[in-house]
């Protein structure tokens, strides 16, 4: 994916053209443009100097954009005090215009030399209104550029409206001398009331004040970015040559050791080599509670030292920290386009020739009706300068935008605006169990040797767990620590995702993993079956090793769940959707800890291919959106609609989802899946907003309500009204700041609980459940059938499982 700088752009019109041309390329796969950042992206096998000479021959400017914020800032900038700079001087300028042209309608007194000759007053007007004019030049020339490339835009409408205005007015001042000098004062009188210098002015200087509001929105809506930029530290404290040096932050190598005191923020990404301290990571996370850091543990540029001395080597620098990625995932998400968008890109292609059509139809109308040049003018003009294709096409980015700034802040980070339209509309979750709803630091609790004493045992599982990076992995080697258990290096060692590991020690193949990979070598008897099963009742996860044809023990580990998956789970019913578990881990584990957070569908048993298939099948029922944190987790993070990935996750999780979650918490799923939907409805109301404002203003502006209501509109009002439908785009944008993740009333949906019941053998006994059932606060609906042996249970709150099923029991009936 390549990314391109635009400049020229000044309407949706503009960005539907550019990406039209850069589209008509061989070899283009994909090319989004975003008229907020002014910004190309494009997919595809295309050179780059293919790719400016097509934006250049749609009449624009193109360059590869070097990714750098800070100048985008300064850009910014630059671009308002020129904008600013024009409306003053048009102000200045503009105010002795409308005086002269409006005082005497206002009685406001008029010098006599002006008011008692009209043609000299004339003259003055239309000098001042050309100032204006010249001030605006850009506009003209911007408008010129769209009509030599053939793709009118915004600029046209808006030149052509004043010019049409100016000129109609020069033609009257003709006119006017003419009537003075045959001493006709009566028509000189009433053509000076028909001259429209003011507003060719004032069009120009209320288009600014839109632009200006437009402009300072805009630098509004990537107060996220601004803010990530501003947390980079500017000098870093690194020893070189045994020497201590303060040197600009950007200047630390990979490698570097650097030295961070208490208070000060941490230049760079890097590993801590010595001392300890805790550390504030809010403003990467969300998190609000500082982490303690030791040696060993990783830190992250931008963060801060709160109170211990840190000595660490660095790994990651420049655009490789993880500030700088987080900012670059946030603009390239921005710079995306959703695919709501695509309706407003359809309009915006073809919104200028029709309000070019519509404004000569008004025109000629208005003249076939009886009516003079003047009138019918002013309709046409009205109709060019109230049209207004910018709203259209910041309708869908601006909420994009701002939404991905809400959702940083929150440790939320959507990698594409795809991403962050979809996630509000899945009907599934499918979730990891190990480090998703489960802590992921499981500890050993049962050691039981078959073949081998429990030395040995612990010894092969050490030998062979110690390459793993699987967090049971981790269990095993600590137990060892602990007992002081060692081990010789491993050969031939191999992962088996989804099922264990294996290799060589001392000459002979060893195992170790879940009853199928053991199964597939060794056939194990009831009695170790029944161990297992034991185990898996009680919620821990048994491991078996086994070596030379013969099941060596039974290594038992046990994970804790979070302590917010529970609270995460039941949010995302009450939000309608269903959560489902799918995990590698044994059917009986599984089904334990999903009865603790209330999930009642389980997917187990599975490998990382049976993830990625049991996604396949959940995905005719829905959207799917599936959440871990491993690398078994990947294809299924791929395969599924949206890929959610914890950020304390692998990287290839990461690398393979389209939202990740920095604060590693579930419960930010359901966070994330209220932005989505915020932003969605957002964006709904903006084009709401946008083809309503079109569809209204056009036909007034036309006086087609003139004869029903005598309703009128000037084209100074319509100017304005221009002006401010992209300022009301992005300032409903905007309100998406105040978003929160609370779920309200609207969010929640009735939830559902499906009992299976024995012993209900007649409809008598359906009553008798359904009756009993019926009466526990918050159920609205009870289905019980004695045919299927279950009750549908319907609520709108969350209701612990054990709860109904201990009602059910005390009616003489077994629940499981």
């Amino acid at each position: 994916m390549k990314k391109y700088k635009v400049s020229g752009m000044s309407c949706a019109a503009c960005s539907s053209r550019v990406e039209k041309a850069v589209n008509s390329l061989n070899g283009v796969s994909s090319c989004n443009v975003s008229l907020l950042t002014n910004t190309l992206v494009v997919d595809g096998n295309v050179t780059d100097t293919e790719i400016i000479s097509a934006v250049e021959n749609a009449g624009y400017e193109a360059e590869l954009f070097e990714g750098s914020s800070q100048s985008k800032e300064s850009q910014e900038e630059l671009n308002f005090k020129k904008i600013k700079n024009r409306l003053v001087f048009s102000v200045i300028i503009l105010i002795p215009l409308m005086y002269l042209s409006m005082g005497k309608m206002l009685s406001l007194p008029i010098p006599e030399f002006l008011s008692s000759n009209i043609l000299l007053a004339g003259i003055i007007q239309m000098v001042l209104s050309a100032v204006v004019m010249f001030i605006n030049r850009i506009f003209f020339i911007n408008a010129y550029k769209s009509l030599i490339h053939r793709n009118p835009n915004m600029d046209v409408l808006v030149s052509m409206g004043s010019l049409a205005s100016f000129v109609y007015s020069v033609y009257l001042l003709f006119e006017i001398t003419e009537a003075q000098l045959t001493g006709n004062m009566t028509v000189a009188h009433e053509l000076a009331h028909s001259l429209y210098f003011e507003s060719a002015a004032m069009i120009f200087t209320l288009i600014s004040v839109g632009k200006l509001l437009e402009a300072r929105s805009k630098g509004k809506t990537t107060n996220a970015i601004k803010s990530l930029i501003k947390l980079a530290p500017r000098t870093a404290t690194v020893i070189r040559k045994g020497e201590e040096l303060v040197i600009p932050a950007e200047e630390v190598l990979v490698d570097d050791i650097f030295i961070v005191n208490p208070g000060k923020a941490i230049p760079a990404d890097g590993i801590v080599i010595e001392g300890h301290s805790a550390v504030d990571e809010s403003a990467l996370t969300g998190e609000s509670l500082p982490k303690d850091k030791n040696i060993g543990d990783k830190v992250s540029a931008a963060t801060i030292n709160k109170s211990g001395y840190l000595k660490c080597r660095a790994t990651g620098v420049g655009e490789d920290t993880a500030l700088s990625k987080i900012i670059k995932m946030i603009e390239d998400s921005s710079a995306t386009k959703a695919p709501i968008a695509r309706i407003a890109d359809k309009v915006s292609g073809v919104f200028v020739p029709i309000v070019l059509l519509i404004a000569v139809i008004t025109f000629a109308l208005w003249m076939i009706l009886g009516k003079d040049v003047g009138f019918a003018l002013t309709k046409g003009v009205c109709v060019l300068v109230i049209s207004c294709p910018c709203a259209l096409g910041l309708a869908t980015p601006v909420a994009i935008m701002v939404g991905n700034g809400v959702g940083a802040k929150n440790g939320i980070l959507f990698k594409n605006s795809t991403a962050l339209e979809q996630a509000g509309k899945i009907k599934i979750a499918a979730i990891d169990k190990t480090g998703t709803i489960t802590e992921g630091n499981p500890s050993v609790t049962d050691i039981i040797p078959i073949s081998a004493d429990a030395n040995e045992l612990l010894e092969i599982a050490r030998a062979l767990e110690q390459n793993s990076e699987h967090p049971f992995a981790k269990a095993i080697l600590k137990e060892c620590e602990l007992r002081n258990i060692s081990s010789e290096k491993i050969e031939s060692f191999e992962n088996l995702p989804g099922a264990g590991v294996k290799g060589i020690y001392k000459n002979e193949n060893v195992f170790g993993g879940n009853l199928q990979l053991i199964e597939s070598k060794i056939k194990p008897d009831e009695k170790v079956k029944e161990s297992l099963n034991k185990l898996s009742q009680e919620g821990k996860t048994p491991l078996m090793f086994a070596k030379a044809g013969e099941i060596l023990g039974i290594i038992a580990v046990s994970d804790v769940v979070k302590t917010d998956s529970k609270d995460a789970v039941t949010k995302l019913r009450q939000m309608g959707i269903v959560p489902v578990m799918i995990t590698g881990d044994n059917i009986n584990t599984a089904k334990v800890i999903a009865r603790q957070v209330g999930i009642e569908n389980v997917i187990a048993d599975v490998l990382p291919d049976g993830k990625e298939q049991a996604i396949r099948e959940l995905k005719k029922d829905g959207l799917v959106m599936m959440i871990g944190d491993g690398i078994n987790d990947a294809p299924a993070l791929t395969s599924a609609d949206i890929g959610m990935a914890l950020g304390a996750g692998t990287d290839i999780a990461i690398d393979s989802a389209d939202i990740i979650l920095t604060k590693n918490s579930l419960s930010d799923v359901a966070s994330a899946i209220l932005l989505s939907r915020a932003v969605l409805r957002n964006i709904k109301e903006n084009l709401f907003w946008a083809f309503c404002y079109n569809v209204i203003g056009i036909p007034l502006a036309a006086g087609l309500w003139i004869p029903f209501t005598g309703w009128e509109l000037s084209p100074m009002f319509g100017a304005a009204a221009m002006s401010l439908s992209s300022f009301c785009v992005i300032t409903n944008a905007l309100r998406l700041n105040l978003f929160k993740t609370n779920i309200n009333k609207k969010e929640i949906k009735e939830m559902e609980t499906i009992i299976k019941i024995e012993g209900m053998m007649c409809p008598h006994c359906e009553a008798r459940v359904k009756s009993s059932l019926e009466a526990v606060e918050g159920v609205t609906e009870v289905i019980a059938s004695h045919k299927t042996g279950e009750a549908i249970v319907k609520s709108d709150k969350e209701i612990p499982f054990d709860t109904l099923k201990s009602i059910v029991e005390e009616q003489g009936y077994k629940v499981f």
